[in-house]
């Protein structure tokens, strides 16, 4: 679905993409890693459920750490404190080293299938970069593991807070050399949508799960279930 917008605006010239979840499948990579580490535990619960433990606390401390606006925690950090909370909620016995191995796996996760090929087709049109609230080393071990040649690769680092506060987007817009309403961001997450839109930029809502994005007046430009139809799209 492409949403209709005036006649008036100004052609995208720049895609920004969420990097966890939008373009490497977090849940499913974290779950496939998470199941023989917690086996070895002697852990009997869901590992698809814990990864959904952990990337919930993730997400609620990255937000409170971006409201509370005293200054910007690393990515890693966050992701350190959320597992170790999620470990001892479920009562299983880990150490310091167990946590950071974990959280060291989210540099490690690969793309969906159908996104390279959709990527290498908008490369001919678009400029294309990743936003993401990961860390600037995160970002630059994981781009080896998502196998493709972005424009640019921005992390929040850059503008001190966590997306979807609207400083990211509008220092990403910055470092892009481009209008934020020239630029389209691409997310799995109806919150980073949000964001962007609020900011000025215009969005792609890839809505794997098949959930409604909700009522909210920053509504999406496009709403697709996955690259490969987002890329149709915009190639039209």
């Amino acid at each position: 679905m492409v949403a209709q917008g005036s006649g008036s605006e100004r052609p995208v010239k720049f895609l920004t993409f969420d990097l966890y979840g939008t373009v490497v499948d977090m849940q499913g990579g974290l779950t496939e890693t998470a199941a023989p580490f917690l086996k070895d535990k002697g852990w009997t619960g869901n590992p698809h459920q814990f990864v959904t433990w952990w990337r919930r606390t993730h997400f609620e401390n990255s937000m409170i750490d971006a409201l509370c606006d005293r200054g910007h925690t690393r990515y890693r950090e966050i992701g350190h404190r959320s597992v170790a909370h999620v470990l001892e909620r479920a009562s299983i016995p880990h150490t310091k080293e167990d946590v950071a191995w974990l959280v060291a796996q989210i540099e490690k996760l690969r793309p969906f299938p159908d996104v390279i090929e959709a990527l290498s087709s908008l490369k001919n049109r678009y400029g294309l970069a990743i936003l993401s609230n990961g860390d600037r080393d995160m970002l630059d071990n994981a781009v080896p593991y998502v196998g493709f040649a972005f424009d640019a690769v921005i992390s929040v680092e850059e503008a001190g807070y966590f997306k979807p506060h609207h400083s990211t987007y509008a220092k990403a817009a910055e470092l892009l050399g481009e209008n934020p309403e020239r630029i389209m961001h691409v997310a799995n997450h109806p919150f980073d949508c949000v964001g962007a839109k609020a900011a000025g930029m215009r969005t792609a809502y890839i809505d794997r799960r098949m959930r409604p994005f909700g009522d909210t007046p920053h509504q999406p430009d496009i709403v697709t279930a996955d690259f490969a139809h987002l890329a149709r799209i915009l190639l039209d």
